[in-house]
């Protein structure tokens, strides 16, 4: 299944274009469900047809689902609390009921994924749109899974879980239960259910697409959106220029807008492939409204992005790992080598990533932007070979 997540400014139009794709996609033939995340209906409002946590068809061939954190994240914990059973009564916890519950900061977050992750794996559509928050809580959201995966392996190493054998011993001897069987498998069933929503954001068949509304905004919004994106790996589609006003118009005080908008669009044509959508006059509404947008489809051959290693050793000595990051500024770049990984610092941007085999036995030696691209130099270092017994 193709995957397309949408996502911009706040205000930019998102989820108006968002369910004009996925509308114009069925219109197709292509089975479609577009997936909200706003507490309103803001995706309802632009369909014309109310969604929420159960999936409805809301024209041939679209289904549209709108999760609710609420109820997922009562569901979570009281399972939570039924594993827990023993420890909480060993501790003496009186357990919550789920009335009582409300979501804690990251229940949407976390209910979004995993709505994300069930609709990719379920194979009923040929595509998925996703309506993501704006590109701040969008670039966060797309990180949460390895960020996450990688603090339950740093907490909790599975290599720790060869102990469990011993565990019941040591309850019977100490006379109570003891709590970290459950506390092991449920970090590894969190590990299988991120690594899950981990594949579906890398597949080849997803996409990021991004909204913006020609102007100063717009533009600071998709120079941090790029940046973040490409720091994680991830690939864009298009731009998609949204509410861009007609050049000839006999209203003189457009004049301004419409030749900003001229500026911004010459801008950004230089660095992504833009595709513009034009001013209704109005807030789209329903689905007359939302083909009039005429937005264009989901473009999966979009070329993959790649960090290549490149063999320089008969040249200079080194190898080079080259890393694109276009808008990258030189003083908001920090490198830090820690073990087998690279703390890549680019802004207000922060990734861990696992540095390919070849460089692993290799130290740092020094690293430059060029052109949008960090280009890292490694020298390999004999201290850390393998040494024959």
């Amino acid at each position: 299944m193709r995957t397309l997540l949408i996502t911009g400014p706040g205000g930019s139009g998102r989820t108006t274009l968002a369910a004009a794709t996925a509308l114009a996609a069925a219109a197709r033939g292509t089975d479609t469900l577009v997936l909200g995340t706003d507490r309103t209906d803001t995706l309802g409002a632009a369909l014309g047809f109310p969604t929420g946590p159960t999936p409805v068809e809301a024209a041939p061939h679209l289904t549209a689902w709108r999760p609710d954190p609420a109820r997922e994240f009562r569901r979570d914990l009281t399972a939570l609390q039924d594993r827990a059973a023993s420890a909480l009564d060993l501790l003496g916890a009186s357990r919550l009921d789920p009335e009582e519950l409300t979501p804690l900061p990251g229940a949407e977050e976390l209910a979004l994924l995993r709505a994300l992750r069930d609709a990719a794996l379920s194979e009923r559509h040929e595509l998925l749109v996703v309506d993501l928050p704006p590109v701040p809580q969008a670039l966060a959201l797309l990180a949460l899974p390895e960020e996450l995966r990688r603090y339950l392996r740093r907490l909790l190493p599975p290599e720790r879980q060869a102990a469990r054998a011993l565990r019941p011993v040591l309850g019977r001897l100490a006379g109570v239960p003891m709590p970290a069987e459950w506390l092991y498998e449920t970090a590894a069933r969190w590990d299988v259910e991120l690594a899950a929503v981990e594949a579906v954001v890398a597949d080849r068949d997803t996409v990021v697409r991004l909204v913006a509304e020609p102007g100063p905004a717009g533009s600071d919004a998709l120079r941090t959106a790029g940046l973040g994106l490409a720091l994680r790996g991830l690939r864009t589609d298009l731009v998609v220029a949204n509410r861009v006003l007609p050049e000839a118009s006999a209203d003189t005080w457009l004049a301004g807008p419409v030749a900003q908008q001229r500026k911004t669009l010459d801008e950004w044509r230089e660095t992504h492939d833009v595709r513009t959508v034009a001013h209704l006059g109005r807030d789209p509404r329903g689905g007359d409204d939302l083909t009039a947008l005429a937005v264009p489809g989901p473009d999966t051959d979009a070329p993959a992005v790649d960090w290549p290693v490149t063999d320089r050793l008969g040249e200079d000595g080194v190898l080079v790992w080259h890393l694109p990051l276009p808008g990258a500024i030189r003083d908001e770049l920090d490198l830090v080598r820690r073990g087998d990984e690279l703390v890549v610092t680019a802004g207000r941007f922060r990734r861990v990533v696992p540095l390919p085999s070849a460089l692993r036995r290799c130290t740092v030696d020094g690293a430059a932007l060029r052109d949008g691209e960090l280009r890292i130099r490694f020298a390999p270092d004999p201290k850390l070979w393998p040494r024959a017994r």
